[in-house]
């Protein structure tokens, strides 16, 4: 199971990084665009919507890698158990609201596409594939956080505790049948 996560937050960093460079290859279109007296139409409409989407779909593997801001100050001075109470107090607060967000983000997506919503710049994009993006880098990063509320159940430390230490995860060998 840990494998196939993996291979989900791998899967959105790959496409958070292709919306990104798709944000630089929009800019560049629009800078040369200007040299040579060429209009391209809606690049900053365009490029917002992939910010979005680059910043959605990187959440989750930015969570699993420790790259998310955390104020480890007070409870890197708890105790084992007193720390491990407020690690799923936090995760338990984070999954509610990512939760809430993903539900309305999900509804928003589909909203769009039933009603057929464009961007209202000169060139009409529909607007639910950056919203089904965002959608889905919300239901991934459920998912990790999931993960991580799992392992500190289980007594494990969490993937984000992982990469803060610097130490490597062991993933379990396959089960063959």
């Amino acid at each position: 199971m840990r494998r196939l996560l993996d291979l989900l937050y791998g899967a959105c960093a790959a496409l958070a990084a292709v919306f990104l460079v798709a944000i630089a290859v929009l800019i560049l279109a629009q800078i040369i665009g200007r040299q040579i007296g060429v209009v391209v139409p809606s690049t900053t409409e365009m490029a917002a919507l992939c910010m979005a989407a680059t910043t959605f779909l990187a959440l989750a593997p930015t969570l699993r890698a420790g790259g998310h801001i955390r104020v480890s100050l007070f409870i890197g001075r708890l105790g084992p158990r007193p720390r491990r109470a407020v690690e799923l107090w936090c995760q338990a607060v984070a999954l509610g609201l990512v939760g809430y967000f993903a539900w309305y983000a999900v509804d928003l997506a589909w909203s769009s596409f039933a009603r057929g919503r464009v961007t209202p710049g000169l060139l009409p994009v529909p607007l639910w594939p950056p919203q089904a993006a965002v959608a889905f880098g919300l239901i991934v990063l459920e998912l990790a956080l999931l993960e991580s509320m799992t392992d500190i159940l289980r007594g494990r430390l969490p993937a984000y505790e992982h990469a803060e230490s610097g130490t490597r995860i062991a993933v379990p060998p396959a089960h063959e049948e």
